[in-house]
Order: structure tokens, then C-alpha cells, then sequence
């Protein structure tokens, strides 16, 4: 029980850190070039990190899961010529059953794990070779020195120590969820909800076409992060590693108007 509290809670702060960490990026303007490629690398690290905490959110197999077992999974039957295809791998066959949980243990642990292992590593190199997450260019900085390999591994493993320790604490009285066991896929769903990072795309979904508002909306609002070191101007390289420079203020608008319709979306699907 301890094992499975810490996966969890771990598994959901990774995502709440990861997105605090993709609106530090913007709202400091360190996504411009070289950092560019680091910045869509991050993106890909994060929707692969959402995915696996949704196929591990999945293993649970009891009636929580349900609306993401039925509904969910649905969704992607809807993507025009390949929807069909892509259901079936992703679930094992014409209905979700016994084959799915293996399909998602397998995602989970080698479909997903493996490539975000692969990708966190390169991602973490590549902001030690730029000079850290939020800084100048090296000729406008006001120094040139840099923290020597040792304080960097001191300070991550004090990073890491405290981080334990609250996970361990938030492990101890604060126990994982969990439903009855699901015997029966055909039961109603309408009171069960979505993963609380997908509640957003839950509330849309009530909206009109499962198409639309389920894939079509989500991947658009991918595409335009994707975008904002091409579609908006570049900030100015004085002000990289400032908070709120004027030079970037409408990716930091778009961003934050996203990121807040994203999260009354959330509470909205909450209180229903």
C-alpha cells in the first residue's frame, strides 16, 4: 500500500511540476532560439508524461476508471480513416476487456516509460548545455560563471531528499484511490469522471460533437504551444530569464488565458 501511495502521488506531482515548468519557460521567454528545439522536446516529454500517467490511472480496474475505459477510449475511434485501427491497438480488440489491461500495462511500462526515460534525459542535458533553464545569452550576462558539477549534483540531491520526504509524508495519510473492482463494462458511466487532467476535456465534450471537442480542440490547443516560438514574436535576448519581459507579453497572454480556461474548465466538470 505505502509503494503503490508513493507511485501515485509521485505520478501527479510529475504532472503538476511539469506544467508549472512549461509556464515557467514561457513567462521567463527562454524558449526562443537555441533553447527552441529544448522547448518542443519538453512538450513531446510532457504529453508522453499525461499519457502514461492515464495508462497507469488505467491499471487501476476498478468503477472509477470507467468513463475513461468507455468514453475515453471511444474518442479516438472518432478520428476519421484510422480510428478504428487505432482502437484496436490500443485497446486489443473490437471492446475493451481482459486484453486492454495487458495493452495498458505494456504502454505504461515500455510503450511510454522507456521513450520519456530516453527523452528526460536528453531534455535535462540540454538545459545544462544551454546554461540553465532561465538565463541571457553568455555576452549579456552580468557573469560568466557557472555552478561547478558537484554544487549542480548537491543541490539535486537535496532537491530530491526533500521531495521524498514530502511524497512520503503525502503516502502516510494520504492513501491512493481506489473503487470497487469493475465487473461489469456495460454499467453506466455518467456518474464516474475523467482523470483530473483530462476533467477539461470531459466538460467540453458536453458541448456538441465528441470529434470536435474531444480531439480536434485538444490537438489545436497543442499545436498553438507548439507554435509560440514560431507564430509570435521572438522576446528580446536582454530579457530572457526575467519574469513577465514586455517583449514576449502576448505568448504570456495566450498562455494564460488557456491555461485558466483549462482549469475552470476543470472545476467546472468538478461541481457538475
Amino acid at each position: 500500500g505505502l509503494l503503490r501511495n508513493l507511485h501515485y502521488w509521485a505520478a501527479q506531482l510529475l504532472v503538476v511540476f511539469s506544467g508549472v515548468h512549461l509556464l515557467r519557460v514561457v513567462f521567463t521567454a527562454t524558449y526562443a532560439p537555441p533553447r527552441r528545439f529544448n522547448y518542443l522536446l519538453g512538450l513531446l516529454l510532457f504529453d508522453l508524461l499525461i499519457l502514461l500517467d492515464f495508462t497507469g490511472y488505467m491499471l487501476r480496474w476498478d468503477q472509477g476508471i470507467q468513463w475513461a475505459l468507455v468514453v475515453g477510449t471511444n474518442l479516438v475511434r472518432t478520428i476519421p480513416w484510422i480510428g478504428d485501427w487505432l482502437y484496436t491497438l490500443l485497446v486489443g480488440g473490437t471492446q475493451p476487456g481482459a486484453a486492454a489491461l495487458v495493452r495498458f500495462y505494456a504502454w505504461h511500462i515500455f510503450g511510454l516509460m522507456l521513450p520519456v526515460l530516453i527523452l528526460a534525459v536528453w531534455h535535462a542535458f540540454r538545459v545544462r548545455r544551454d546554461g540553465g533553464i532561465a538565463v541571457p545569452p553568455p555576452a549579456l550576462r552580468p557573469t560568466q560563471e557557472r555552478i561547478s558539477r558537484y554544487e549542480l549534483v548537491r543541490r539535486e540531491a537535496a532537491a530530491m531528499l526533500l521531495a521524498g520526504v514530502f511524497l512520503l509524508l503525502l503516502a502516510l495519510f494520504l492513501p491512493a484511490p481506489i473503487a470497487p473492482a469493475m465487473t461489469d463494462l456495460n454499467a453506466p458511466v455518467e456518474h464516474t469522471l475523467a482523470p483530473w487532467f483530462f476533467l477539461w476535456v470531459q466538460e467540453m465534450l458536453k458541448w456538441g460533437d465528441a470529434f470536435t471537442w474531444g480531439v480536434l480542440v485538444p490537438l489545436l490547443m497543442l499545436v498553438v504551444l507548439v507554435l509560440f516560438p514560431y507564430l509570435f514574436p521572438l522576446p528580446a535576448k536582454e530579457e530572457w530569464g526575467r519574469w513577465f519581459p514586455p517583449s514576449n507579453r502576448l505568448a504570456q497572454v495566450v498562455l494564460a488565458l488557456l491555461t485558466c480556461l483549462l482549469v475552470v474548465l476543470t472545476i467546472l466538470a468538478v461541481l457538475d
